[in-house]
C-alpha cells in the first residue's frame, strides 16, 4: 500500500489531532513509497531500528519516536545515527504517542486493562488519559502487584497506603504518576501507572491510595501491537512486533 494511505488512516483512525502532545504524531521519518512489511515496537532505539532492519522492513511503527519538546533539534549524535539508519535503509518511520495511549479500542490503558482482566467503567482526567475500573475480584494491594507482575511479566514497585482492599482502580500507562492526585479524588484504591518519582510515595501514603509502578515499557508494549495488528487485517499488510526489553 501506499504510505499516504497508511499515514492517513492512522491520523484519522487515532484522532491525533485532538490531542495536545510532546512531539508530532504520525509519519517522523519518510524514506520509502510503499508499505509492504511494518515492524512495531515500543521505542525507536537504535537495537529497534537494527532488528528492523535484519526483518526486511519499510515501515517502523513506534510509540516512542523523535522530535521531543524542549529536545536538541541539531541531527547528530544518537539522533542523527538513528535516522540516519532509518534513511539509509528505506525505512519511514511513524510514531503515536498520546493518542495510542487514549485510544478506546488498541490504545495503551484499554488494552493494559484487558490484559489484566479490568473493568472499564469511565476515562477522565486530562485528555481522558485514564481509565476507572475494576479487578475481576476484590485483592489486596499485594495480590494486585503479583498479578501483574505475572501478566507482564515484569516486576512492580507497590507503594501502601493502608489496610483496605482494592475493589476500585484507576490506571494509566507510562510516565503517569503525576496523575496520581486525581485517581485518588476519583474515589479508588489504586492508582496504577508505569514510573514511580519520589514525591509519588509522600502522595500516596497522605491521599491513602495505593500506587503501583508497574514498568513504562511493560504497561505499553500492547497498544502498539494491536494497531499493528488492526492495520494488517484492514490491508492486508504484513507486521511483526519486536519486543526490546526495557526494565524502565
Amino acid at each position: 500500500m501506499q504510505l499516504k494511505k497508511l499515514c492517513e488512516f492512522c491520523d484519522e483512525f487515532l484522532k491525533v489531532d485532538s490531542f495536545e502532545d510532546y512531539c508530532p504524531n504520525g509519519l517522523q521519518v519518510e524514506a520509502n513509497p510503499r508499505v509492504e512489511k511494518i515492524v512495531c515496537g515500543v521505542t525507536a532505539s537504535q537495537a529497534l531500528i537494527e532488528a528492523a532492519i535484519t526483518a526486511g522492513a519499510d515501515t517502523l511503527l513506534v510509540h516512542h519516536g523523535y522530535f521531543w519538546k524542549g529536545e536538541a533539534q541539531p541531527l547528530t549524535g544518537v539522533k542523527g545515527r538513528r535516522i540516519g539508519s532509518l534513511i539509509k535503509n528505506n525505512i519511514n518511520l511513524l510514531a503515536y504517542h498520546l493518542p495510542l495511549d487514549a485510544h478506546p479500542e488498541v490504545g495503551n490503558n484499554v488494552q493494559l486493562g484487558a490484559i489484566m482482566d479490568w473493568s472499564i467503567e469511565a476515562s477522565f482526567g486530562e485528555q481522558n488519559l485514564l481509565l476507572a475500573g475494576s479487578p475481576a475480584q476484590p485483592r489486596s494491594l499485594q495480590e494486585l502487584a503479583r498479578d501483574i507482575e505475572t501478566r507482564l511479566a515484569a516486576r512492580v514497585l507497590a507503594i501502601d497506603a493502608g489496610d483496605h482492599a482494592v475493589t476500585r482502580l484507576a490506571w494509566c500507562t507510562g510516565a503517569a504518576q503525576g496523575f496520581i492526585e486525581a485517581a485518588a479524588e476519583r474515589g479508588v484504591d489504586a492508582f496504577v501507572s508505569g514510573e514511580v518519582s519520589e514525591p509519588t510515595y509522600h502522595l500516596a501514603r497522605e491521599m491513602g491510595i495505593h500506587y503501583i509502578a508497574a514498568g513504562h515499557h511493560a504497561t505499553e508494549r500492547y497498544g502498539i501491537q494491536a494497531l499493528a495488528a488492526e492495520i494488517a487485517d484492514r490491508f492486508g499488510i504484513s507486521q511483526q512486533f519486536i519486543d526490546i526489553p526495557n526494565p524502565v
